[in-house]
């Protein structure tokens, strides 16, 4: 019988592009050498495919000087439990979330770029309400849900912003851990007038336990370990305009 054709140079180069990009989601923030001798690869060439692959946002680099999952894998990964488990599974936590706040609750993912983007929401009873923002991008700087997707939630689980996206809206959000970290964000909207202080110090933590709850079930492990807080933390301070 014939023998496999030899694979052409365009294939080999894709092969192991997916083996780099396989060796780098699969560890932790391994460094240049380590993937190269993961994936069998002489340095140069793996240098070559990182940046490839860095410099179309496939992967990033990590503060210990390793590689870590990108923006767009995280997004392309958060969009496959979307469609098989996410969005089903945080239907309930929706449910309980609008019936113990009476706001607008959302789950959003990392977007294109530097945004976020709404996947789910169930909406408020109150007749002044957050309208549905589902399939919208927003930014992810100035956010509540994107100061949790980018990895900033302060130490106590939850993070608020007022007025960040539209005037006299307030969010709080926390985020949702899967197997890979932070896959997504939970998040109650509504007014600044009814979101103040004791309601953002009630339904804080509320988020964080329901936000769990869900990472939990998309098989994720512990909550990944948040930014500690800034010295004299309070919640008006954190509340940026």
């Amino acid at each position: 019988m014939p023998g496999k054709p030899p694979a052409s140079s365009s294939t080999r180069s894709v092969e192991r592009a997916l083996a780099l990009l396989a060796a780098v989601c699969t560890g932790g923030t391994d460094t240049l050498v380590e993937l190269s001798r993961q994936v069998g690869l002489p340095v140069s060439t793996t240098l070559r495919l990182l940046r490839t692959l860095e410099q179309d946002q496939f992967i990033a680099r990590a503060e210990g000087g390793g590689y870590r999952p990108g923006p767009r894998m995280m997004q392309l990964g958060a969009r496959a439990l979307s469609h098989e488990h996410l969005v089903p599974l945080s239907r309930p936590v929706l449910d309980e979330l609008v019936a113990a706040t009476g706001e607008s609750a959302y789950l959003s993912m990392t977007g294109p770029g530097e945004s976020a983007l709404y996947l789910a929401m169930a909406q408020g009873t109150h007749s002044v309400r957050h309208a549905g923002w589902v399939g919208r991008t927003f930014p992810l700087a100035g956010s509540a849900a994107g100061t949790v997707l980018l990895g900033r939630t302060p130490a106590r689980g939850w993070t608020s912003n007022a007025s960040g996206i539209e005037p006299d809206v307030t969010s709080i959000a926390a985020p949702v851990t899967g197997p890979g970290g932070v896959v997504a964000a939970l998040s109650v909207v509504g007014p600044t007038y009814r979101l103040d202080e004791a309601a953002i110090g009630r339904f804080g933590p509320l988020l964080t336990r329901l936000a769990d709850d869900l990472g939990q079930q998309l098989g994720g492990g512990d909550p990944v370990a948040p930014t500690p807080d800034p010295p004299h933390d309070a919640p008006r301070a954190e509340m940026n305009t």
